[in-house]
C-alpha cells in the first residue's frame, strides 16, 4: 500500500479531533513537484506537529496524575480502609477510573504512533524531491527533525509504562481455570475490565501493525529509517 493511501486510512481511523493534525501529505507532494516553497511549507508543517504533540503530551500528564488522585482519594474515603468504607460506592468509582484509563491509554498509544507516521510521511516526502530536484534538502532537514518535539517519544513511551502500572494497580486479577471447570466457564461471560483490555490490546497491536508497515516500506535500513 502506497504511504498516502496509508496515512489516509490513518487518518480516518485515529480520534476526529486529531485528523486535521496530520502531515498534509498531497500538499507537500503537490508542493514539492512545483518547486518553490517548500522549505517555508515543511517548516510550517513540522510547527504544526510539534505544537499538537506538546499539547497532548501535557494533557496526558495532567490526565494521568488526576486518574492517580481519583485512586488515591476513593481509597482513602470508601476504599476498604478509608474513612467512610463503601463497597458499593468504591467499585462504582475504580469503575469509573478503569474507563477513564482505558481511553487515556489508548490515546497515548495513538500519540506514539501519530509521531512515527509523520516522521515517515516527511521522509518520504523528502525523498521524493531530492530524487526529483537533484538537491541535497533530505539529510540537513532529518538531522533538524531528529531533533523535534514531535519526534522525542521518550516522554509519552514512559507515560504508557505509567498509565499501564496504573491499570495493573486497580484492574482485577482473574482467578486461575481449571479446563471445563467453573472458572473456564466464568471467561465466557467477561466482566467489563475484561473486555476494556482487550480494548487496549487491540489499539495498541492497530499501532504495532502500522510500525510493520511503514518498516517494511523500504527494502534498506538506513539513517532515514525508524528504529527497529
Amino acid at each position: 500500500m502506497k504511504f498516502g493511501k496509508r496515512l489516509k486510512r490513518q487518518v480516518e481511523e485515529t480520534l476526529p479531533g486529531w485528523r486535521d493534525k496530520f502531515l498534509s501529505y498531497k500538499d507537500l507532494k503537490r508542493q514539492g513537484s512545483r518547486g518553490g516553497g517548500v522549505v517555508r511549507m515543511l517548516n510550517a508543517e513540522v510547527d504544526k506537529l510539534n505544537a499538537f504533540f506538546i499539547e497532548q503530551e501535557e494533557d496526558f500528564v495532567i490526565r494521568h496524575k488526576e486518574m492517580r488522585d481519583r485512586i488515591r482519594a476513593a481509597e482513602e474515603t470508601v476504599g476498604p480502609g478509608g474513612a467512610r468504607p463503601s463497597a458499593a460506592e468504591y467499585v462504582a468509582e475504580m469503575g469509573k477510573i478503569r474507563r477513564c484509563l482505558v481511553d487515556l491509554h489508548g490515546e497515548m498509544v495513538l500519540l506514539v504512533n501519530y509521531s512515527n507516521v509523520n516522521y515517515t510521511g516527511l521522509a518520504k516526502i523528502l525523498k521524493k524531491y531530492d530524487k526529483r530536484t537533484g538537491d541535497l534538502l533530505r539529510l540537513p532537514f532529518i538531522e533538524k527533525v531528529l531533533t523535534q518535539p514531535f519526534f522525542t517519544t521518550d516522554l509519552i513511551s514512559q507515560l504508557v509504562k505509567e498509565c499501564e502500572n496504573t491499570m495493573d494497580s486497580v484492574l482485577p486479577r482473574p482467578a486461575a481455570a481449571e479446563p471445563g471447570g467453573e472458572g473456564a466457564q466464568s471467561q465466557s461471560r467477561a466482566p467489563p475490565e475484561s473486555v476494556a483490555r482487550w480494548s487496549i490490546l487491540k489499539n495498541t497491536m492497530a499501532a504495532l501493525v502500522t510500525m510493520q508497515e511503514l518498516r517494511r516500506g523500504s527494502s534498506t535500513y538506513g539513517h532515514f529509517s525508524l528504529p527497529r
